[in-house]
């Protein structure tokens, strides 16, 4: 007799995320999700995590019109599960507990039926406030404890008696939950620690409780942690379908269905619609870019440990600066970052801090700049770490940010910031004359200046696709190009006046005395006097820009904001002076040293 295994599909939710850089378009996949409903897959992700911000930043999508979407194709009687991060809920930063209450009101308003909650630094205070809300919205809550394997020689945390504790935390808090999932976002965790760690929470868990387990394939032990769990005791995993499984994402459920022939455990599908499904999906995601990284088992993540969810949003967005070549200097240093950083795990928005500042350690030095979300870290800002950070990181980060450590927690901290809640996004909204609604309240509060600029409708589209090659033109220029910048290759494709640079669009089109959007060309600044330039430390995007030519400007003072690695640096005057040239406008991309102004 077999034993039925319950799984989750998350190809359209973490597959996305861990593939596309959770780049897709929601009527892209709709046929898929249709084809895995009559497949018989009744259990589905269906959004939360990075897939929220995600749809304003770069989808030009409500992410709210996509779950209602999501439900109508999935039926009435589908699992639809999303993804919260505590106290943080849908973003990187933490909320106040209206804002927290107002997620979950929302949620399950907007059709979903679970929301999977995790703290990266496995800290239960800040899993108390948000699981209750979710509880008291109706939705079924999976509480979750996170893993990962610390890089090897370390020692401290993240062994099943620190899990185990963890579980024990959040029973003495009487936090409420329909099941526990233990969530191993970057792959690493050893099948014998899996297997141990679930072992004891079958023992310390009321009977009958459902446990979850969730990992990546990414450093290619992920089936073999499925099988530990499995014979461990756990109810339910997490698969994922082609082309969004293996590599970076979740096993493929016809891969753990091959798996598990002959044992005692079944999976309960028909493998010919699956595999039809599987088709359907490569058909409507055939003219994403794939990147390579997605799809092949890295064997130094241990090293990192970089999670699947976060590794190609930051490959992708260091191709966006034309940095690629140094994304192994940025893995080699995340594991000393991670190592002195108190062993939060390596999931978002923790996984992202890391990789920030494994950025800013290669691009700017050594602990020479501090990445905002890794710098409160570990001064304490979004609770207390597994062990404590190194003592020397600590310091640097306090006098380099001007911040002291603190011991409050998140929540105490918000309820008391007259930036957070619901309404200092309802003074927003009002001041730009935006519609006040609890949708709209919200994504302002969770995606900031960018939430307004969705609303207003100044976003652009920023989503990979590969454009298919334009008909010969005339001219003395080829159409199609291969360029090779500094040992990367770049394929550029010309169309009119588009060009499409590996699969991303530019308007090329430029006459004489005017720029790309058809205005007057800056003239000449100073009258041949002499200009000081003002550059771009690292490559970026302009994010904001703060002064206007002729404004006066004093040594220091911020003129420009770039974003890269989803930082915002602010670019200061190097000198007192005026503006004379703005260089760039907003959404530019830009290069190290490039100048972004001038003053005279």
């Amino acid at each position: 007799m077999t034993k039925k295994v319950t799984f989750m599909c998350t190809a359209f939710r973490d597959g996305f995320q861990s593939v596309y850089g959770a780049r897709v378009l929601t009527p892209d996949f709709l046929p898929a999700l249709e084809a895995a409903r009559d497949a018989g897959i009744d259990y589905f992700e269906a959004g939360g995590g990075a897939r929220f911000q995600s749809l304003y930043f770069y989808c030009q999508e409500d992410a709210f019109a996509m779950m209602d979407s999501f439900r109508e194709v999935a039926g009435p009687e589908a699992n639809l599960q999303t993804l919260s991060r505590g106290v943080n809920v849908v973003g990187l930063d933490s909320q106040s507990s209206e804002v927290i209450k107002l997620h979950a009101d929302l949620f399950a308003k907007h059709g979903m039926t679970t929301i999977r909650n995790f703290d990266a630094l496995n800290d239960v205070q800040n899993l108390v406030h948000s699981g209750r809300c979710i509880v008291e919205a109706g939705l079924k809550h999976q509480v979750c404890v996170t893993m990962m394997a610390l890089p090897p020689g370390c020692a401290g945390a993240h062994d099943s008696a620190f899990y185990t504790q963890t579980l024990r935390g959040i029973l003495d808090a009487e936090i409420p939950f329909d099941s526990v999932c233990f969530k191993d976002a970057s792959g690493t965790a050893v099948p014998a620690t899996v297997f141990e760690t679930i072992v004891q929470a079958r023992r310390l868990l009321p009977e009958g409780t459902t446990i979850q387990f969730h990992t990546h394939e990414t450093a290619g032990i992920a089936v073999s942690a499925y099988q530990a769990a499995l014979d461990a005791g756990v109810d339910a995993i997490d698969l994922s379908l082609a082309p969004v499984s293996g590599g970076t994402c979740q096993p493929d459920i016809l891969v753990m269905w091959h798996a598990l022939r002959g044992t005692e455990y079944e999976l309960g599908i028909d493998v010919d619609k699956i595999r039809e499904t599987e088709e359907i999906f490569k058909e409507c995601m055939a003219d994403y870019f794939l990147p390579p990284e997605a799809v092949a088992v890295e064997p130094v993540i241990p090293w990192s440990p970089m999670p699947g969810g976060a590794l190609t949003a930051n490959t992708q967005m260091l191709r966006d600066n034309g940095i690629m070549d140094r994304y192994p200097e940025m893995i080699r240093a995340m594991g000393e970052v991670v190592t002195r950083g108190g062993f939060g795990t390596s999931v978002t928005p923790v996984s992202q801090f890391y990789f920030q500042q494994a950025f800013n350690n290669v691009i700017f030095g050594k602990w020479e700049k501090f990445a905002e979300g890794y710098g409160k870290m570990v001064l304490g800002y979004f609770g207390k770490t597994p062990v404590p950070p190194d003592a020397e990181i600590v310091q640097r980060a306090a006098e380099k940010m001007g911040l002291e450590p603190t011991t409050l927690s998140p929540l105490d901290m918000d309820e008391d910031n007259p930036e957070k809640g619901v309404e200092p996004a309802k003074l927003k909204l009002e001041g730009e004359g935006l519609p006040v609604t609890d949708e709209n309240i919200f994504i302002v509060a969770a995606c900031g200046a960018k939430g307004i600029s969705f609303l207003k409708g100044e976003m652009k589209t920023n989503v990979r696709k590969i454009e298919k090659e334009a008909p010969a033109a005339t001219g003395t220029i080829p159409d199609n190009l291969t360029v090779t910048v500094g040992g990367e290759k770049f394929a550029v494709q010309f169309n009119g006046d588009k060009a499409t640079v590996n699969g991303r669009s530019y308007d090329v089109s430029v006459t004489e005395g005017e720029d790309a959007e058809g205005r007057s060309a800056p003239a000449p600044s100073g009258g041949g006097g002499a200009v000081t330039g003002v550059p771009a430390p690292m490559p970026g995007a302009v994010f904001e820009i703060k002064k206007a030519v002729g404004d006066s400007v004093e040594e220091g003072e911020t003129v420009i904001v770039l974003e890269a690695m989803k930082m915002e640096m602010a670019i200061a005057a190097p000198c007192a002076g005026r503006v004379a040239d703005i260089l760039v406008k907003k959404g530019d991309q830009v290069t190290a040293g490039q100048v972004l102004a001038n003053l005279d």
